[in-house]
């Protein structure tokens, strides 16, 4: 028998209450073909069968803001150099589905400190393409385009934050936000912006898309907390896919608050969700 596949092993995962050894990793038909990306349609197999029409090379990424180092990059110049590591996390979504998912990718620390961020930078901010070309759902002004997250800076500086490029061992799907895409697993998917082509270090807190589009349901924070209800659901319980009820228990930062808990001591929750 050969080697394991990279996926199948934690490696520098953080060895937390999060992704335990004992959960199965969803497979990867399930993972790129229940899909959130409203770019490619608002049903959740229209990423799978729409995203054939983006071109994930070759691909720019802009950074600007407070930095030294602003520019118009390479995304293959710019990970040049950037070890790839297997990580399998979970990650929740919005409508609190869930999955065990082996991501590829590094941590997205690695990048900022190649920027050279300024005392200024509090936050950043990121966009995903606008090109209605090669996301055809962009047609449609279901979300004001182009679609837009942000973090806190030591949210973004945490190693649980990564930027990733792949999945079960493989290049990312475009439906998964190819080439390159956020993932944050201590909150809900959306923060996951994917097909990133902006990186913005700011003073102010950015206006995320869907703070903008329903501030009374989704937050600029959108950590995992079972407590907040959503405004139209309970959040106590999760879908595992490929399950087709909420079969499993919400923990709090989705297991990861031994690791992440401390960033936000202090703070309401339940104001700042």
């Amino acid at each position: 028998m050969g080697a394991a596949a990279p996926w199948a092993t934690r490696g520098p995962t953080p060895t937390g209450s999060g992704a335990q050894d004992d959960e199965k990793l969803t497979s990867y038909d399930h993972i790129t073909s229940y899909n959130n990306f409203y770019e490619f349609g608002t049903d959740k197999d229209d990423p799978k069968k729409n995203a054939h029409t983006l071109r994930p090379r070759p691909w720019k990424v802009r950074v600007d803001g407070e930095i030294a180092k602003p520019g118009d990059y390479d995304l293959d110049d710019l990970l040049s150099g950037i070890t790839m590591e297997d990580r399998i996390y979970r990650m929740r979504c919005v409508e609190a589905w869930s999955m065990v998912i082996p991501w590829r990718g590094f941590p997205l620390s690695t990048l900022i400190n190649r920027f050279e961020p300024t005392s200024k930078a509090k936050y950043v901010e990121f966009r995903t393409l606008y090109d209605v070309e090669q996301m055809p759902g962009q047609r449609r002004r279901v979300l004001p385009w182009p679609y837009v997250e942000g973090l806190r800076m030591d949210e973004a500086m945490h190693p649980l934050a990564i930027f990733a490029t792949g999945l079960y061992g493989r290049d990312l799907p475009n439906q998964n936000g190819a080439p390159f895409r956020l993932v944050v697993p201590w909150k809900y998917g959306f923060k996951g912006v994917k097909s990133i082509v902006s990186i913005r270090f700011t003073e102010g807190q950015p206006r995320n898309t869907w703070a903008v589009m329903a501030p009374r349901e989704y937050g600029f924070y959108a950590n995992v907390n079972p407590d907040v209800d959503h405004p139209r659901w309970s959040q106590k319980r999760e879908r595992r896919l490929p399950g087709l009820f909420k079969n499993r228990k919400t923990q709090l930062f989705n297991g990861y608050a031994d690791e992440v808990g401390h960033l936000y001591t202090g703070m309401d929750l339940r104001r700042n969700f």
